[in-house]
């Protein structure tokens, strides 16, 4: 296949989570998060691992932001740590918290890396779990006033922010299945969860956009995947559709329509959750660009016996998986693009994550030589290419992730980075992958020669 161009301009870069890289877990005033207290109880996480130091990024984020410049990239996705900036999450302001922050954008600006701040990837203060977590409608005015706060702050530097990063995974996978933080098992609070979320994103939006600095665009990164039916039948065909509207679409349409989708076999949301007059007015907040977090698709039929949505999901079928278990299928990356696009016409969009997680460690000759991990990005890279052929308006790629990091309940057994960590010595190498992505940062061309 010939190479495939991406136009000057088109930002490459890699994503990052707070909690995941930064360590200092208790320096310089910041509060304890349920990350810091789920990761500390016994049995939650692959091996009693923890963040206390993850990849030390407190201490070493000059060297980090120094080398992803030479690698070529011309953009980075970090988020902020709330409870290192407000250590109960409202109140006092931490300023050696926001110190922080400044001199890793002011690092990144000075290298010409264009900084992507995320407000929340998942490290809730403790304190505010302890009175109701987001289930508790009171937290979105909470995260307004963060919001507010971050915005004048970092606002003279920062341009591009997302409010969310995920909002289904940490509501779901945190209040109803248990598996993150704060590790409750409550369908009716996780879907409260996400209702809270929801008043949350749109609060925030406008907490940004009516800060002294003016952004030049906010928007949230979304867990996406295009959900196929197991079989053809009708029956499987209205689940695939009714979980894609809820994994989908159950915190991007209420942002940019005010209104949830309908998912439910029986009834709607408003039977689940009170929502109050006014609730969809301050949802509903245009985003600026929808970004895409996308690692594979959704194989999904009819359960009978869900009463809720009536859907259960498939898992691999035997076909190429990563280290993760996860499916490898490029396709459904241009699949999601168009979708989006064709369903909300004229609103940029931006890959916000995608990667892979394969444990190649150094050889004999010190190098990671991850063949793997540079044929998975050779063939989603291209499937964003193909996307943008057909009319997508796709303007930048955010790699999941530069260096290996704490795997939330995987702890350090599962590595996504293109930069080997050592998390003994904190000793980084860039993997074969890393080089790779290099090279297309710089120019733009990806040699579609694909490795399998």
């Amino acid at each position: 296949m010939a190479p495939i161009s991406f136009p000057k301009g088109f930002l490459w870069g890699t994503a990052s989570a707070s909690y995941q890289i930064e360590g200092g877990w208790d320096q310089d005033g910041k509060g304890e998060s349920i990350w810091d207290r789920f990761s500390h109880t016994a049995g939650k996480i692959k091996h009693g691992d923890t963040g206390d130091v993850a990849c030390d990024f407190y201490h070493r984020h000059t060297d980090d932001i120094a080398l992803m410049a030479d690698l070529g990239l011309n953009a980075a996705r970090i988020s902020l740590s709330w409870p290192r900036i407000m250590p109960v999450g409202k109140g006092p302001v931490n300023q050696k918290g926001l110190d922080f922050y400044r001199r890793i954008v002011d690092e990144m600006l000075a290298r010409n890396i264009q900084p992507w701040v995320t407000l929340y990837h998942w490290d809730l203060p403790q304190a505010l779990e302890d009175g109701g977590g987001w289930p508790n409608r009171d937290l979105a005015e909470y995260f307004r006033d963060y919001a507010a706060v971050v915005a004048d702050a970092l606002g003279d530097r920062v341009k591009h922010w997302m409010v969310f990063n995920e909002p289904w995974i940490f509501t779901i996978l945190g209040y109803h299945l248990g598996v993150h933080a704060p590790g409750r098992h409550d369908l009716g609070d996780a879907i409260k969860a996400t209702h809270t979320v929801n008043l949350a994103q749109g609060m925030a939006v406008r907490a940004l956009r009516e800060s002294k600095n003016h952004p030049e665009a906010v928007g949230t990164a979304f867990s996406m995947s295009p959900v196929h039916p197991e079989a053809g039948s009708l029956e499987d065909r209205t689940a695939a559709e009714r979980w894609h509207r809820f994994f989908n679409l159950w915190f991007l349409e209420p942002v940019m329509r005010g209104k949830y989708p309908q998912a439910y076999l029986d009834g709607t949301v408003e039977d689940r959750v009170e929502i109050r007059a006014g609730d969809m007015d301050i949802v509903k907040a245009q985003l600026d660009f929808i970004g895409i977090n996308l690692y594979t698709r959704a194989v999904v039929a009819h359960d009978s016996h869900d009463h809720n949505m009536g859907v259960k999901q498939i898992g691999a079928s035997g076909g190429e998986i990563t280290d993760f278990g996860w499916e490898v299928y490029p396709q459904a990356l241009s699949e999601m693009i168009l979708r989006v696009h064709k369903d909300y016409p004229g609103i940029p969009i931006y890959v916000t994550e995608n990667g892979c997680s394969y444990g190649d460690g150094p050889g004999a000759d010190g190098k990671v030589n991850d063949q793997r991990r540079v044929s998975f990005l050779r063939r989603y890279i291209a499937e964003v290419g193909h996307a943008m052929k057909q009319g997508a308006d796709v303007r930048g790629y955010f790699l999941w992730t530069f260096t290996d990091n704490f795997e939330w309940s995987q702890g350090f057994q599962q590595r996504f980075g293109i930069v080997h960590c050592d998390f003994k010595t904190q000793e980084r190498i860039v993997k074969e992958s890393g080089h790779w992505y290099s090279r297309l940062a710089r120019s733009g061309a990806l040699d579609f020669d694909p490795v399998i």
